[in-house]
């Protein structure tokens, strides 16, 4: 992987710490950022997506003070 492509999965992972109000906005959003990452760095788009949610739901349901 080029450092290009880690820079712009960090970059994209920033977005993780945008929260949603209720779980099914948090994995909706943990998505939309997994499934950018892994487009723009050529990775399979349904297993970005299932790691953003999933990453997510369990940031924002651990820290519920930094959403």
């Amino acid at each position: 992987m080029s450092i290009r492509n880690i820079f712009l999965a960090l970059a994209a992972s920033v977005g993780l710490a945008a929260c949603g109000g209720t779980i099914a906005e948090q994995g909706i959003g943990g998505a939309a950022v997994g499934a950018g990452a892994a487009a723009i760095t050529g990775g399979a788009l349904l297993q970005g997506a299932a790691i953003g949610a999933a990453g997510n739901v369990a940031y924002c349901q651990l820290n519920p003070g930094r959403c």
